[in-house]
């Protein structure tokens, strides 16, 4: 993953701990002191979002200790590889879209990032400009042209 990507997770997970985790616990607490707890909804409600929040907790710390942080300066643009930003060419229609192709734990399609495991990046992968990638989407074939290939 980009370093930029690494320091996003880490202050993800910063926040979960230091400030999610004891409003979790207040919350608890808060409803604990309402009295029967075999009864109350609020305290049931709180428990289960908490074992949310530690599972949250523990996948985001799985990711950090497994992550790599690829070293940007040893990219190249000759062929498509991870952390390319990449201009495409839907070869049927004519239209022109542009992606990043980046780690799973970074993937969003808003910012027109997407994921090294789709479908799209994975056919993408190894392609030079020029290079017409077949790809198998949900609806179909799709041909798409490498137009340019940047970071």
């Amino acid at each position: 993953m980009s370093e930029e990507g690494y320091k996003k997770l880490v202050e993800e997970l910063r926040i979960l701990e230091t400030v999610n985790r004891p409003e979790m616990s207040r919350q608890i607490a808060e409803a604990r002191d309402k009295g029967d707890l075999s009864e109350n909804a609020e305290y049931d409600a709180a428990k289960e979002a908490q074992g949310l929040l530690e599972m949250k907790i523990s996948k985001l710390k799985e990711t950090i200790a497994e992550a790599k942080i690829i070293d940007e300066s040893k990219l190249k643009t000759d062929s498509v590889q991870i952390l390319n930003k990449v201009e495409l060419k839907n070869v049927k229609n004519g239209m022109k879209m542009t992606y990043t192709i980046v780690s799973e734990s970074e993937a969003n399609l808003k910012e027109g990032k997407i994921s090294v495991s789709t479908p799209i990046a994975q056919g993408l992968l190894g392609k030079k400009v020029g290079d017409v990638a077949e790809i198998k989407v949900p609806q179909g074939q799709v041909s798409l042209e490498v137009v340019s290939i940047s970071f």
